[in-house]
Parts: C-alpha cells; sequence; structure tokens
C-alpha cells in the first residue's frame, strides 16, 4: 500500500509530516532544468578560497597544504557584545544574537570533492571538524554549532573550492531545537535513545538501508522529504563528534567518502547537497538523549538538470514527495555496490 497510494509519514526527529505521492513519479516535466556545472582545474587564479590567493576582503590566503580554517569575511553573527537592545512585545519581538562564523577549506586543490579525495585528506577533515567543534563548544556564550557543506551553485555554494562552514550560535536553531525536545521527550518517555531504537528497526528491515560499516549507517529515512536524502547514523551512542574513537573517525571519513561517489554515479555528474551534522547543544548540560546524525538533503530528481522545487503546496502545506524512500535506496544501494 505505502509503495502506490499516496500517503503521509511523520518525522519523529522534527514532528513534523512528509506527504508521499508514489503515483506522480510518471508525470511529464516542462519546467526549469538546470545547467551543468563545469569540471573544475586543480587551481583557479580567481579563486577567494585557493592557495595564497586573496579573499574577497582583501586577506591573503596562506599557501596551505592541507585543511585551512579562517574567519568567514562576511559572517552572518558576530562574537562581540550586541549595540542593539531585545525588543520585546506580544507581536514584535526581537532579540540580539551573538556568534561565531568560520569556513572550512577542506583541500588546496581547486577540483576536489569529498567523493574525489583521498581517504587520509578525507579523515583530516573530519578531525579538523573535530577541533573546531572542541574549541567552539567552550566559548562561554555559544549554544550550538552547526557544521555544514553546500556543495554545486544549485544549493547556493558561492565558490566551487571543496570547502563547508561552521556557524557557533547563542541560540539553538530552529532545526537543532526541534530534534532536540523530540529526542528529549523520547527519552523521557522510554528511557531509550530514539535514534538507537530507529537505527534498530532499519537494520531489522534494510529496505532503506544504503550500506553500512562497523560504525555507521547510511540510510534514506523513512521520512524523507528530498528525492535522495539521506542519514547517517552511528552505531555507537554518542552525542557529539568529538566523542569519535580513532576508529569512528576513520570510519566517518569513509563513509562520507563513499556515499558522496554513490552521489554522483546516481546521474554520473556531480551531486549536489547541503550536508550537515547534527548533535548535542553545547550549553554544559548533560545531553543521554542526543545521538550523533548527518543529514544529506539533495535536490536531483530526475536528471543532473532537472531538480526538485519546495514551493507551492510545500510551502503552504507541507513537504511532498514523489519517489518512495524505499525506491530511492534501492537505487542508491544497487550503486553502493559498485563502490568499495
Amino acid at each position: 500500500m505505502l509503495s502506490q497510494s499516496p500517503h503521509r509519514r511523520l518525522n519523529p526527529l522534527t514532528g513534523e509530516w512528509v506527504l508521499v505521492s508514489p503515483h506522480r513519479t510518471t508525470r511529464p516535466w516542462q519546467g526549469q532544468q538546470e545547467t551543468a556545472a563545469p569540471a573544475a582545474p586543480s587551481y583557479d587564479p580567481s579563486c577567494y578560497l585557493c592557495p595564497g590567493n586573496a579573499r574577497a576582503g582583501g586577506i591573503l590566503n596562506p599557501p596551505y597544504t592541507s585543511t585551512y580554517v579562517f574567519d568567514n569575511d562576511f559572517a552572518a553573527l558576530r562574537a562581540e557584545d550586541p549595540s542593539e537592545p531585545a525588543h520585546e512585545s506580544a507581536l514584535l519581538h526581537a532579540v540580539p544574537e551573538r556568534g561565531i562564523c568560520r569556513v572550512v577549506c577542506f583541500s588546496p586543490d581547486h577540483s576536489l570533492t569529498l567523493s574525489r579525495m583521498p581517504p587520509d585528506a578525507v579523515l583530516r577533515v573530519v578531525e579538523t571538524w573535530t577541533e573546531q567543534f572542541v574549541e567552539l563548544s567552550h566559548t562561554p556564550f555559544i549554544s550550538s554549532v552547526q557544521i555544514f557543506e553546500n556543495r554545486g551553485g544549485m544549493m547556493g555554494a558561492s565558490n566551487p573550492h571543496p570547502h563547508c562552514q561552521i556557524w557557533a550560535s547563542e541560540s539553538l536553531p530552529n532545526e537543532l531545537g526541534k530534534e532536540d525536545r523530540r529526542q528529549r521527550d523520547y527519552f523521557a518517555g522510554k528511557n531509550s535513545c530514539l535514534l538507537c531504537d530507529y537505527l534498530d528497526l532499519e537494520t531489522q528491515i534494510r529496505a532503506r538501508l544504503v550500506f553500512e560499516t562497523d560504525h555507521f549507517l547510511a540510510l534514506v529515512p523513512f521520512w524523507a522529504v528530498w528525492p535522495f536524502e539521506t542519514l547517517i547514523l552511528s552505531r555507537r551512542h554518542i552525542a557529539s563528534i568529538d566523542q569519535l574513537t580513532a576508529a569512528e573517525r576513520l570510519s566517518l571519513a569513509a563513509t562520507l567518502r563513499r556515499l558522496t561517489a554513490i552521489y554522483d554515479r546516481v546521474f554520473d555528474a556531480p551531486f549536489p547537497y547541503t550536508m550537515g551534522f547534527h548533535q548535542r547543544p553545547t550549553t554544559g548540560q548533560q545531553a543521554p538523549h542526543w545521538h550523533f546524525h548527518a543529514h544529506f538533503y539533495p535536490p536531483l530528481l530526475r536528471s543532473a538538470t532537472v531538480r526538485k522545487f519546495m514551493v507551492g503546496f510545500e510551502l503552504l502545506g507541507s513537504p511532498q514527495r514523489d519517489i518512495t524512500p524505499e525506491s530511492a535506496a534501492d537505487c542508491l544501494r544497487t550503486l553502493a555496490r559498485e563502490i568499495p
């Protein structure tokens, strides 16, 4: 029934519903098609992020040879105490927000992506994320450290050089706040972890599993919104990236490298996505309910140039998808057999 008829699925991490309409996969498409990005050179003299080049603000990048981290020149948040007071009323409510925004260049090679980087280079990225999380989480006013990557112009990446961003904020962002509340409530009601229990279910059912390692699972979540959305779950119950062992960091690097390589095989083209880690708030409170995981939200739907749009009913009502999570997982799982 769920593979043929319209139905709704609940996302237990957010409490929100997604409409699934499997019968719409045959509808014709005469809408917008994106232009595939050309291959990038190893070094681009006009790139703001390549080693030795000047960034948009005029600062010169060092001749870095591995990962490179710097404070975002056009940060969305600032660490200084706010100059404006809060504006609070029943209907007009605004409060100051502090934070720290950084950029992490994955590699000096302008042409590389996570899927094509050597394993030791991806491991260094994971280690850099860990170092940044530890440092920022110890900043007194920081409550959340959001590590995320926008890959491809389709996902709003302003520069094709392999990089990600880290936004550490004073308050919990909306999505993290939802997941914090839902996981906390589940733990309080059942005395167990929501994502541990979900992981156990998926390893038994296996219909949405893409691949697994000794330390991580890559799967299409039951409640996925985006056509080829995936979730990376740590097998061990940990709350944040700094709790990974050396073996788990190596496994996470391999998992990220393999999953992004699978994505690039779906339409035989570089696969755009937004990827980000969700982990415990950094408020200093105990978080036994939190389970470390990563979300991949790729927009491609039918080809390398046809994307999924969140418009109309999705903006005014609730998200909707055509292909089922199970069929998307089957596609990705088949491709996973080709990539060790």
